[in-house]
């Protein structure tokens, strides 16, 4: 069986989408086309790249996270430190480190720009938080006067998984006609964590209303969203950066539960989270393996019981 398949983002808890793809991959079914936001697009990206879920595990086991948080001696200074990058740089921490991480792995297996891909293989959320729009990368480029077959995957992962005020946004500058008339200012834009305005894209290959095919026609889609949240934890507002910090985690936790709760999680892999926060880069062995396993029983619970075209009751 294939499947379309859509990844939620969710910061270091995506190392429990790796465990879900290897259910999935134990279940019979393969992977057609791919799409995710901030984490998820780590895991939509190496899927399309050709790793199967058990070598991403082995690529977790080999990764320290907290190598990602790199940042100049200047801006580690107690208190003000980070202060000043976040009003310099606009993070905490640069990303660069992630997107060199996952630029390496990709380019193991031959793929550094999306050309490398089969067309429509790969699709990666972005949010242009300059125009305050979805971007669906590689295809939304066009409209940033930028070649999307040309554009690098790490870039685009990079893109999707800067969250806002923990990672510096990613500046885009427009090319040709999008340049046009335009001040020398006004040809950037900058791109953050595509879960600031769709963390669960599950409508991207839908087609018709739930998303659900004609049997024998069309390809299912199946959405990996990280559930088991803790309960909401009041933010302590101290300042603008932390109030600033409060309104980004709100954001990003409450997206598109609506949407979701609608469909009644017919299509949708479950996985528990174990209440690690999407920050927690600090994370010890004992619980990446927790949420990789956490995955992969999720996986294994939905495809014993998921029955493909079976369109759900709205009510």
């Amino acid at each position: 069986m294939e499947i379309n398949a859509v990844f939620e983002g969710g910061g270091v808890k995506g190392i429990s989408l790796a465990g879900a793809v290897e259910a999935t991959e134990q279940a019979g079914v393969t992977f057609k086309r791919v799409a995710g936001t901030s984490s998820g697009s780590i895991i939509a990206s190496l899927l399309a790249a050709g790793y199967d879920g058990e070598a991403m595990s082995r690529i977790i086991k080999k990764t320290s996270f907290t190598s990602f948080l790199k940042r100049g001696a200047i801006y580690n200074t107690a208190y003000i430190g980070p202060a000043l990058r976040v009003l310099i740089k606009k993070g905490l921490y640069s990303g660069e480190a992630l997107e060199s991480w996952i630029r390496g792995i990709l380019r193991e297996k031959g793929i550094v720009t999306f050309s490398d891909l089969p067309q429509g293989k790969l699709s990666i959320i972005a949010s242009d938080i300059t125009n305050g729009r979805i971007v669906v990368l590689p295809d939304g480029l066009e409209q940033y006067g930028i070649s999307p077959g040309a554009f690098e995957v790490a870039k685009a992962v990079r893109m999707s998984c800067s969250i806002p005020y923990f990672f510096d946004p990613v500046m885009l500058r427009l090319n040709g006609g999008a340049a046009r008339g335009k001040s020398f200012s006004e040809q950037f834009v900058y791109m953050v964590d595509g879960g600031m305005l769709s963390n669960f894209p599950l409508w991207l290959f839908d087609e018709q209303e739930g998303g659900f095919k004609s049997p024998g026609l069309n390809t299912p889609t199946v959405g990996y969203q990280l559930v088991g949240k803790m309960e909401p934890q009041p933010n302590r507002i101290t300042g603008p950066f932390s109030m600033l910090q409060a309104m980004v985690s709100t954001m990003l936790n409450a997206h598109d539960e609506r949407y979701i709760e609608k469909e009644k999680f017919v299509r949708t892999v479950k996985i528990p989270t174990l209440g690690i926060s999407m920050t927690e880069f600090h994370i010890s062995p004992e619980q990446s393996d927790e949420l990789y396993a956490a995955g992969a029983k999720a996986g294994k619970e939905f495809f014993e019981h998921w029955r493909p075209h079976r369109k759900p009751r709205i009510v």
